[in-house]
């Protein structure tokens, strides 16, 4: 039993090592993520500032960047596997999820 605790706290751990942006959201182009976050994540989230419609059950992407319970590296291996939680799997590649998580610190500013 405690062998298979290890092996998945171990496989959680390569997990956010893999969707973490490599080099870092500097690298990641938050133009770009703002376009994924308009067309995939605004039926739900408020994605930005002076957006009109979204669902009041799900946090904005400004209160996502301000939690405490996020972080780059925690936040890109939520979006890369959402199958805990109500959020579809939209597929995203790491590419996309840095752009995502990049645009989603800026709106936290």
């Amino acid at each position: 039993m405690a062998t298979t605790r290890g092996c998945s706290a171990y496989l959680g751990v390569v997990a956010v090592a893999l969707l973490a942006p490599a080099g870092g959201a500097a690298s990641a182009d938050s133009a770009k993520g703002q376009r994924i976050a308009e067309r995939w994540c605004a039926e739900c989230h408020v994605v930005a500032p002076g957006q009109r419609r979204a669902s009041d059950a799900v946090p904005t992407f400004a209160q996502i960047g301000r939690s405490g319970r996020f972080n780059e590296a925690t936040l890109a291996a939520f979006l890369g596997d959402p199958h805990r939680s109500r959020m579809p799997d939209l597929s995203l590649t790491r590419s996309e999820i840095a752009d995502l998580v990049a645009y989603i610190e800026r709106q936290a500013r």
